[in-house]
């Protein structure tokens, strides 16, 4: 029998569960920024139905459009997209190393109030590029906890000794037929050495669920085995999940700074690039002219940098890539290569936490509208490239009539002072997902 107070806890849940949404929500007299133009629009009503955006007008919405609907009164504030950030790990960000091997339990808590935290920032959706976050999704889909939409890659596929290896020197040699390391089973990363099992690590990510593939082409500066330096992976190797993807209607991305990796993975046919801070000027314009896209991060010698040991090579590897970000967002921009954004956090729930902050940093090299066109409308053609095994069909990224409603309410205009998505908890004011309000602190 349960006991009286589950009883009632689940009629409680069960109302909850019953209460009917609005029929529709109006945003009343805000100015919007659609995703690409580089200012607001005339003070707007925008009516959402469902978990559409179905009109968009500067005239007075008509009774029989509001009937039913929740009224917000903007007060002339900012209506935009919500966030995207192409280069997330859900279940690494906010979980110290040295906790991986804890209770499954105690780290699915963990990442769970993650994922709320995330979405109350304003990502409303991540690109999850490599980690065990299968789970996660699902129950955000479900309903069960709230977070981002996530498009997962599954674990790391690496080559031995290349950035997605993280067993310990005693693990090695693996004997025929040995157990899988620790970082293997819990859905990390996948190790494979030649074409064959490449292909059977990448079909077992999609069998999971993947809705694409992530290779570690090149060396890493977390990692401890590989020199920044090093190419991983021939091409056969890389063109084996290649095949594998677009058989499954997906593509491929990759984990690589140098200009011999990034060469490697584009002849063997990848949609996306990962990082790319020591590329040259052949390497930018070839990802170019083939149309790839090049997922960049802000990374710099600054207050948000990894620590590492003094005089470790993972403190040198790092500031030797913190040295080509200026370089690498120079050649993107001069080249006209397809650049996306990510934050790219592992294992510091205190960067997890700036990820706006990281965001606002693109003001360095872009102007403010350029920098939020990058984390709405231009990450979410990076999402669409998991074409028909993209798990929220649908356009993102804009404030647009017919697109989904993704949206955030913000205190101020981010055209002019971009810093505001550095301050989600004071300057977010309505975040809405699919539709659905999460959060809404106007009076």
């Amino acid at each position: 029998m349960l006991h009286r107070s589950w009883v009632v806890l689940l009629l409680m849940l069960g109302a909850v569960a019953a209460a009917a949404p609005p029929a529709a929500v109006v945003f009343r007299n805000v100015r919007v920024f659609d995703g690409h133009s580089a200012s607001l629009s005339a003070p707007s009503q925008v009516l959402v139905r469902g978990n559409l955006i179905e009109k968009i007008t500067t005239a007075p919405l008509g009774a029989e459009e509001q009937a039913g609907a929740l009224v917000i009164q903007g007060g002339g504030r900012t209506l935009m997209p919500g966030l995207i950030d192409a280069h997330w790990h859900a279940c690494l960000a906010p979980v110290p190393m040295a906790m991986m091997g804890a209770d499954p339990g105690f780290l699915f808590s963990v990442i769970g109030k993650e994922a709320r935290a995330t979405l109350m920032r304003g990502f409303t959706s991540v690109r999850d590029v490599g980690g065990p976050a299968f789970g996660i999704k699902q129950a955000i889909d479900a309903g069960v906890i709230d977070g981002p939409r996530i498009w997962p890659a599954g674990a790391l596929i690496s080559q031995t000794g290349g950035h997605g290896d993280f067993r310990m020197p005693y693990e090695v040699p693996r004997a025929f037929g040995a157990p899988l390391a620790q970082s293997e089973v819990s859905g990390i990363s996948a190790l494979a050495d030649s074409p064959d099992q490449v292909r059977i690590r990448a079909r077992e990510q999609l069998m999971r669920g993947a809705v694409l593939l992530k290779l570690c082409a090149g060396g890493g500066v977390s990692s401890n085995y590989d020199p920044l330096d090093v190419a991983e992976y021939t091409e056969a190797e890389i063109r084996a999940a290649v095949e594998a993807a677009d058989n499954w209607g997906t593509y491929v991305t990759v984990h690589a700074y140098t200009p011999k990796a990034i060469q490697t993975a584009v002849r063997a046919g990848v949609r996306c690039v990962e990082h790319g801070q020591l590329m040259d000027e052949a390497t930018a314009k070839l990802l170019a002219d083939k149309g790839v896209w090049l997922c960049l991060q802000p990374f710099l010698d600054d207050e948000d940098a990894a620590v590492y040991p003094p005089g470790s090579d993972n403190e040198a590897k790092e500031k030797a890539m913190h040295r080509g970000t200026d370089a690498a967002y120079a050649l993107a921009r001069k080249h006209k290569v397809k650049t996306a954004w990510g934050t790219d956090v592992l294992f510091d729930p205190r960067q997890a936490a700036r990820q706006g902050a990281q965001l606002a940093k693109l003001v360095r090299w872009y102007t403010p509208a350029e920098t939020l066109a990058m984390a709405t409308s231009a990450n979410a053609e990076v999402l669409a490239l998991s074409g028909p095994r993209n798990p929220y069909p649908g356009r993102l990224g804009v404030v647009e009539p017919g697109a989904m409603a993704d949206l955030l309410l913000v205190d101020g205009n981010p055209l002019t002072d971009i810093k505001l998505v550095a301050d989600p908890d004071h300057k977010f004011m309505v975040i809405m997902k699919d539709g659905r309000i999460h959060k809404n602190t106007l009076p």
